[in-house]
């Protein structure tokens, strides 16, 4: 317990250090685009490439190695991410950027879970919600701090500037963990179909289906969050900044709330959740038409859309370690794999309603992925038992 508070806050900062590594890319596209004199729809395809990779390697790269000594098989992922980062950092071309990117990508899913693995396992069943929220919240700081930090560093620097940063991060967070992570951990061995048995169990996969449905309503309003703050609400770009500032401070409340829905038995209020995340998808429409109930509602909607992570993240964890113990390092993973698939579903659903429609049409089509989370959340409440 000496260090219990020291290790969750770099439990975080790991988070934080993954976020700012994977959203950073982001805020920079632009000035990376005209160091290698290529168009920005070619330096795009980095984000495209983070996230495939991302969504591949953490289940193999996860399920390969659960039977590793966990401290060692986390200093060597902690390792090869400093090892793509400062790669980032250097990369003289767009080959080499895109290469680095790659190796960041192929380890950063499987280090969150083994963090959240570790968070399961050291925390106080007490504390576990709320540290698994925070955790959480490591991303959204990420976006709130880190990308506008990295950008204005770019912006005053270089955009390699912003990433030699994070080496230097990674190098303070690996000094952290290697003093406080225990050596052994208590872990049931098993085979790679041992371990898959885990996705065989339906509350599993009910969890899987809420996690993609909600992943899918935020992303088919959020990947268009910026026209629709200037476009269609009428913002400037000036205003535009302060405004995504206010719903990563949001999504960083959001993940507050979540941690206490979470302790208090979370499984039984996650249909009244998403139903409240529904209604306001639906109301995003006409909220649009006045600059403050449609800032109102987007702020609403990036609280709501992050209450459900850390119940669905303990009830993959509960279910893995009183019936499936040789899936625990599965279970951790499972939320990073298919949030990813939500993001690509409502990415993909919000281009293809803008080429057919405006954008206040957007709420209405993702309330559909509401109601689809509404009735899974449900069918969960009734098969899920602590």
């Amino acid at each position: 317990m000496k260090h219990t508070t020291l290790r969750s806050f770099t439990f975080i900062l790991v988070a934080f250090m993954l976020g700012c590594n994977e959203f950073m890319v982001v805020g920079v596209l632009s000035d990376i685009a005209r160091s290698y004199h290529v168009p920005l729809s070619t330096v795009g395809f980095l984000v495209t490439a983070f996230a495939g990779v991302y969504a591949i390697s953490t289940p193999i790269i996860t399920t390969l190695t659960s039977n590793w000594n966990r401290y060692k098989l986390l200093m060597l992922l902690m390792t090869i991410f400093f090892i793509g980062n400062t790669l980032t950092a250097m990369a003289p071309t767009i080959g080499w950027l895109l290469f680095a990117r790659i190796i960041t990508a192929a380890v950063a899913g499987t280090i969150i879970s083994l963090i959240n693995l570790l968070v399961s396992i050291i925390t106080p069943m007490d504390k576990r919600p709320m540290v698994l929220a925070w955790v959480g919240a490591g991303f959204s700081i990420a976006s709130v701090i880190g990308v506008p930090l990295g950008t204005t560093i770019a912006t005053l620097l270089s955009w390699h500037d912003s990433f030699w940063i994070i080496s230097g991060l990674t190098l303070i967070v690996f000094a952290l963990l290697a003093w406080l992570t225990p050596r052994d951990t208590p872990q049931v061995k098993g085979s790679i179909l041992e371990q898959l048995a885990l996705l065989k169990d339906h509350r599993v996969l009910l969890g899987i289906g809420i996690t993609v449905a909600v992943l899918s309503l935020q992303y088919t309003f959020y990947t268009y969050v910026r026209p629709l703050i200037t476009t269609v609400m009428g913002f400037n770009l000036t205003s535009l900044n302060w405004l995504l500032l206010l719903l990563g401070v949001m999504s960083i409340i959001g993940n507050e709330i979540a941690g206490i829905v979470a302790s208090h038995n979370g499984v039984q209020k996650l249909p009244l959740v998403f139903i409240i995340m529904t209604i306001l998808s639906l109301v995003l429409g006409i909220a649009l038409g006045n600059k403050i109930t449609g800032m109102l509602v987007l702020a609403a909607l990036c609280v709501v859309v992050i209450i459900y992570g850390t119940t669905i993240q303990l009830v993959f964890i509960s279910v893995a370690e009183k019936e499936y113990p040789q899936s625990l390092a599965l279970a951790t993973s499972l939320i990073s794999i298919f949030a990813n698939v939500g993001i690509s579903l409502g990415s993909f659903t919000a281009s293809t309603t803008v080429n057919f429609a405006n954008l206040t049409i957007l709420g209405y089509v993702g309330a559909i992925y509401g109601i689809l989370a509404i009735g899974l959340s449900f069918a969960l409440r009734r098969f899920y038992r602590k």
